[in-house]
C-alpha cells in the first residue's frame, strides 16, 4: 500500500467541493509522483471544454489534450477537472484559454515537459487550433500523437 502521507496536502479529493467561479479562483492541486525516477507521459483529455467569447458572451467549445512528462509532481485530476470547468463563465479568446491552462499546470507541477492542444470547434466557419508546449520532449519517452482530426467536420 502507498505511503498515505504523500496525499496529506490534498483538499478536494474524497470530499464535497464547490465549483470555482473563475480560473483565477480555482485551486490546482498536485501530488508527489511515486515514479519520479522514471520518465513517462501522462495524458488528460477534456473533450467538452467550454468558455465564453469575451466580446459576444457566446459559448465556445474545445477538445483539449494535455500531455506531460512529470518530474516530482503529478496533477491531481479532480482539481484539474474543477479548474477546467471554471472556464465555463470565463470570457477569453481561444488562444488565451489554451495557453492559460498549459501555463497554470506547468507552474503548479513543474513538469519535465508539457504540451497542450486546444482543438476549438468552428464558430463563423473557422476552427481555431492552439498549441503550446514548454520545450522539447525528453528523449526516450513515447509521446503519442494527440489523435484529434485537424477539423472535426471532416471524418
Amino acid at each position: 500500500m502507498a505511503d498515505q502521507t504523500i496525499y496529506d496536502n490534498l483538499t478536494m479529493l474524497g470530499g464535497a467541493t464547490e465549483q470555482p467561479a473563475s480560473p483565477e479562483e480555482a485551486v490546482l492541486e498536485r501530488v508527489q509522483n511515486p515514479q519520479a525516477g522514471t520518465d513517462y507521459c501522462v495524458r488528460f483529455v477534456a473533450p467538452e471544454f467550454t468558455s465564453l467569447c469575451p466580446i459576444t458572451g457566446q459559448p465556445d467549445f474545445a477538445h483539449l489534450v494535455i500531455d506531460y512528462v512529470p518530474g516530482d509532481w503529478l496533477v491531481e485530476s479532480k482539481s484539474l477537472k474543477l479548474f477546467l470547468t471554471s472556464f465555463r463563465n470565463h470570457g477569453s479568446f481561444h488562444e488565451d484559454c489554451t495557453v492559460k491552462v498549459g501555463k497554470r499546470i506547468a507552474e503548479t507541477i513543474d513538469p519535465k515537459w508539457l504540451r497542450i492542444g486546444g482543438y476549438w470547434y468552428p464558430r463563423g466557419g473557422i476552427p481555431i487550433d492552439v498549441f503550446y508546449q514548454t520545450g522539447p520532449a525528453p528523449d526516450g519517452v513515447w509521446i503519442p500523437d494527440q489523435g484529434v482530426a485537424p477539423y472535426r467536420g471532416r471524418g
